[in-house]
Order: structure tokens, then C-alpha cells, then sequence
């Protein structure tokens, strides 16, 4: 007989896992997160649309529009995270909507994960293969993995728009709805299977990203200085580099380092005994879950890296800004000057003048 078959499927769980701290946590963090990364993904796209037109587009900037659509979509759904969290987990809006967050949620994690790749490798073949990476149908290339990286994710995300997201839990005999919280433990082999996958595709593409920003600092780095704006030039690629490699080390990597592990306890296929050591991963799970949703506001900083006009248009901002910030205090306190001027000239006597006449 299998370990399966060994099992009782049917025994309740020896361990009451539950991170009360997460509660506080997700709906701090998600509300900072919305109004930061709301704000600036809205920027760079209204920046996009304005600055390049449509048919000049670039193959970079294609993805980056993508990598901050897919930003966006997740963003849209904060509030009602915001409001499940601040409820203890009750999810007591309509089940469809818990259906649609869920969904969101695992599309704008693997858009980006798949974006912040082909953004990669885009930077790796301008670098190794400039006169390639030139070409006219370079924008229509673009346009293609674009289409084929949202197809593939969205087609893998219809589980949650299909299968029921909600189920019930009765802690200290009050009802919760949870929402993308339970996993069928009779059908625990697929889904540990499922999640397997998609770490074991996360660790390619990080392979991959990797291999490609290794080969470009390499490249830059050994590559010499010709000019002033080459060394800006070489300065700006490094710092790109560094980027998005940051973003991916601190959002996603740490996630699907402790998902496989934590799936294999949720689904009590491994140490479902040791209630200390799942609390502490369940512990672990939560914070690199709240982790993986700062990609939200991080990805703008990317841009600053990967585009000229871009940063030329937030620096005009920002001293427009500037400018109009001294122009209000100027004539605010001009007046108080003028008033603090006239106070203290001398007073003029007029018996002295009729003297002196």
C-alpha cells in the first residue's frame, strides 16, 4: 500500500496553524502598498501613453507597459485584501469577487516574474547582440511574447476563476469564510504537484535572469570607456542590472523557496505532527507572501533605470514641482517683507521740517 493509502485522510488536523500577526501586517502593508504603487504605476503608464507613441514603441518598453498592466490589475484588488484582512480573514463579500482577487493575484505574479525575464534576456541581446536587438521587427517581436506570456499565464490561472474560492472554518465557535485558504486534502496529490510546478518554472526563469545579468555586468564591466556618456551609459545598465535582480531577490525568491515545503505541511504530507516547526513556516509563508506583493511598488524604479525620457520627464516634474513650490512661498512672503520693511524705516517728524523751514 502506498503512504496515501496509509494515511486517514479523514483524521482532523493535529495542529491548529493560524499567523495572527498577518492580519495586522496585510492590511498595513497592502494599504501602503495601494497608495505607493497605485500612484506610481499609474505615472509611468499616463508617461508611456504621453511621451512614445504607439507605433514607435520600443520591444523593452512593450514589456514594461506589460510588467505595469499586470501591476496594476493586482493593485485594483487591494482594498478588498485590505478589507478581508481587517476582518480577522472573513471574506464576506460576494464569492465571485474572492474568485476574481485570487485570480489577479496569480496572474500578476507570474506576468511579472515571466516580464521581468524577457526584460532580462531583451537587455542581455542589446548588450551581446546590439545590431539583432536593432532591428524593425524588433517592436513586433515584442508584441508576439507579450500576447504569448499573458495567454499562458491567464490560461494557468482559470482554476481560480473556476473552482469555488471560498470555504468555511469554525474557529472558537465563530464561522469565517477564508478565501483561496483551504486545499482539498483528498485531492492533495495534484495540488502538491501543481505547486511544484510552478517553483520549479520560477527557478528556471531566476536561472535564467541570472545567467543573463551576470553575462551583462561581465560584459560592461570588461567593456572600455570611451566617453563621458558611455560611462553614464555603462553606470545606468549596471544599476538596471542591479534592479531588477534586486526586485526579484527580495519579492519572489524567498516566497517559492519556502512555498514547496509549506505545501507539503498545509497538505499534511510531511511532519504533520510537529506543530511548532508548521507554525514557524506558516509564520515564514505569510511574510514572504506580503514580500512578493512590494513588486508592485518596485517595478517603477526599474523604469528609471531602462528608459531616458522617462527619467528626464520625472526630473522636469519634479523641478516643475520645485518651482512652483518657491514661486508660492516667494509670494507669500513677499508681502511679510514688504510689511516688515515698512515697519522699520524711520518715521519722519514734521515738526523737525517746520523748523528747518
Amino acid at each position: 500500500m502506498s503512504e496515501e493509502e496509509n494515511i486517514d485522510l479523514g483524521k482532523t488536523d493535529p495542529c491548529t496553524v493560524d499567523s495572527n500577526f498577518r492580519y495586522t501586517l496585510f492590511t498595513v502593508s497592502y494599504i501602503f502598498i495601494f497608495i505607493f504603487g497605485f500612484t506610481a504605476n499609474c505615472y509611468v503608464l499616463w508617461v508611456f501613453t504621453r511621451v512614445y507613441p504607439a507605433k514607435r514603441l520600443s520591444e523593452i518598453k512593450i514589456f514594461m507597459i506589460n510588467l505595469t498592466v499586470a501591476d496594476l490589475l493586482f493593485l485594483v484588488t487591494l482594498p478588498l485584501w485590505i478589507v478581508y484582512y481587517h476582518y480577522q480573514g472573513d471574506w464576506f463579500m460576494p464569492p465571485f469577487l474572492c474568485n476574481v482577487a485570487g485570480c489577479l493575484f496569480f496572474l500578476n505574479t507570474y506576468c511579472s516574474v515571466a516580464f521581468l525575464g524577457v526584460i532580462s534576456y531583451n537587455r542581455f541581446q542589446a548588450v551581446t547582440r546590439p545590431l539583432e536587438s536593432a532591428q524593425s521587427t524588433a517592436r513586433m517581436r515584442g508584441i508576439i511574447i507579450s500576447v504569448t506570456v499573458w495567454i499562458l499565464v491567464f490560461s494557468s490561472s482559470l482554476y481560480f476563476l473556476i473552482f469555488p474560492g471560498t470555504n468555511q472554518v469554525n474557529i472558537n465557535s465563530v464561522n469565517f469564510t477564508r478565501c483561496f485558504e483551504g486545499y482539498d486534502i483528498g485531492n492533495r496529490g495534484p495540488v502538491a504537484i501543481t505547486h511544484f510546478i510552478l517553483v520549479g518554472a520560477f527557478f528556471v526563469i531566476f536561472l535564467i535572469i541570472l545567467v543573463c545579468n551576470l553575462v551583462i555586468i561581465r560584459t560592461l564591466l570588461t567593456k572600455p570607456i570611451q566617453a563621458k556618456q558611455s560611462s553614464e551609459m555603462k553606470h545606468r545598465a549596471l544599476w538596471m542590472v542591479l534592479a531588477v535582480m534586486g526586485v526579484f531577490v527580495i519579492c519572489f525568491v524567498p516566497h517559492h523557496i519556502v512555498d514547496g515545503p509549506w505545501t507539503l505541511t498545509v497538505l499534511r504530507m510531511w511532519r504533520e505532527d510537529d506543530c511548532t516547526f508548521r507554525m514557524s513556516l506558516n509564520d515564514a509563508h505569510q511574510v514572504t507572501l506580503c514580500l512578493m506583493s512590494t513588486n508592485c511598488m518596485l517595478d517603477p524604479i526599474i523604469y528609471c533605470f531602462l528608459t531616458k525620457k522617462f527619467r528626464r520627464h520625472l526630473s522636469e516634474r519634479i523641478q516643475s514641482l520645485r518651482n512652483s513650490r518657491a514661486n508660492v512661498q516667494f509670494k507669500i512672503q513677499s508681502p511679510i517683507k514688504n510689511l516688515q520693511q515698512l515697519n522699520q524705516a524711520p518715521e519722519i517728524d514734521g515738526s523737525e521740517d517746520n523748523e528747518e523751514a
